[in-house]
């Protein structure tokens, strides 16, 4: 199930972000023809020390100046050099890994200003401090607008053991939720390692779509799909929600807050989610 923000006409979808190693070309040329809401090139993890050169000459020859649709274009940054590719690339946005403390955020958003830029910034959280320090990150920059969980970190640095399900680390997901959505911020759930598991990945993509989660990062463009399905609107909860909105249109419910509709009880509130669900699912039709 999608999130329901309160205001339907500026949302951006962001159900599937994959992540495109900026040292692969044929990836690159493919991207445009994705079905993905999102584009991250990759510039930290996937990239050796030796390769950075030539993933920064890639995404000018490949990403800069060319038409991505409706797709973000986000560049993941390895170090502060990668910044002047991104100031040349001008992305959607700038994914900062690595986030612990608010400093760590708003250094990158002074250099930003120092430029001219209104690059948004995207920040990972993957670190114990930077849990610890969730709410002055979530509120630190007026830059800042999705935070995104790098879970393989997070459980490294805190020793937890991967577990189908990952009950073990529910807690902290759902800590960087309430971060986020208290400062209006999208939120995406991290990456689900084996590409080849479509049906742990498609229960994953499901359980963190209950859990709030705006979407998903990947690693391989088989993922897509999946993704965008878990966190789309289902047929059974638009049927749903146009019952509640032909409920509360009956004369006799028209000035009812509160109302009885198959049994259980639907308030004011529910028919404000179930119009906005109405219109992200017209929204995303006209994707």
């Amino acid at each position: 199930m999608v999130f329901i923000p309160a205001d339907p006409a500026s949302f951006r979808f962001r159900r599937s972000a994959l992540f495109m190693p900026a040292t692969n070309i044929r990836a690159l040329q493919k991207a445009p023809s994705l079905d993905c809401d999102c584009l991250i090139f990759d510039l930290e993890d996937a990239i050796a020390g030796e390769d950075r050169a030539a993933a920064h000459s890639n995404l000018l020859t490949h990403v800069k100046g060319r038409d991505f649709g409706r797709r973000e274009r986000i560049i993941r940054i390895g170090n502060i050099d990668d910044l002047e590719i991104a100031l040349q690339l001008r992305p959607d946005a700038v994914l900062v890994p690595k986030i612990s403390f608010p400093n760590d955020l708003t250094g990158i958003a002074q250099i930003l200003d120092q430029a001219g830029s209104a690059i948004p910034l995207w920040a990972m959280i993957e670190t114990p401090a930077a849990l610890m320090n969730l709410r002055e990150i979530a509120g630190a920059s007026r830059r800042l607008a999705t935070l995104v969980v790098g879970p393989n970190d997070l459980a490294k640095d805190t020793g937890i053991k991967p577990e189908k399900g990952r009950p073990n680390l529910h807690p902290f997901l759902m800590m960087i939720i309430a971060a986020a959505r208290a400062n209006g911020l999208a939120v995406l759930d991290g990456v689900y390692n084996n590409f080849r598991d479509s049906e742990g990945f498609a229960e994953e993509c499901r359980d963190a779509a209950a859990m709030g989660f705006d979407g998903k990062t990947l690693i391989h463009p088989s993922q897509i799909d999946p993704a965008n399905s878990a966190f789309g609107a289902s047929e059974a909860e638009l049927d749903t929600a146009r019952a509640i909105i032909n409920a509360f249109a009956l004369p006799q419910n028209a000035l009812k807050g509160v109302i009885q509709l198959d049994g259980e009880m639907v308030e004011r509130l529910h028919l404000q989610q179930a119009e906005a669900l109405i219109a992200l699912s017209e929204k995303l039709q006209e994707k």
